[in-house]
């Protein structure tokens, strides 16, 4: 059984910051690509940013510049940092990831149960 627990969102103030969290656990064999979404009222789920195992990193245009994708591979741990945020960046965000199991010993894709971010003054 694997999970994805996110933290770290809550309420800021537009030009503030936050920075996201997702910690996955359980049977954990490796994992693979690692990502956060986010989903606004009555607007389809969009990628934020996304890291591959090695690093490499791809944002979304509406991000680029203000947010960070990382990842500790040791901990199984993935970050969004979120700089000069904005009203439209006012969102559920999940986090995603591409995890191989000790169970059944397949590549499966995850999601974390989400985070509010509101940006508003």
């Amino acid at each position: 059984q694997v999970q994805l627990v996110e933290s770290g969102g809550g309420l800021v103030q537009p030009g503030g910051s936050l920075r996201l969290s997702c910690a996955a656990s359980g049977s954990i064999f490796s994992i693979n690509a690692m990502g956060w979404y986010r989903q606004a009222p009555g607007k389809q789920r969009e990628l934020v940013a996304h890291i591959t195992i090695g690093g490499s990193k791809i944002y979304a245009d509406f991000v680029k510049g203000r947010f960070t994708i990382s990842r500790d591979n040791a901990n199984n741990t993935s970050y969004l940092q979120m700089n000069s945020l904005k009203p439209e960046d006012t969102a559920v965000y999940y986090c995603n990831a591409d995890i191989k199991d000790t169970i059944s010993w397949r590549t499966s894709d995850y999601w974390g149960q989400g985070t509010q971010v509101t940006v508003s003054s």
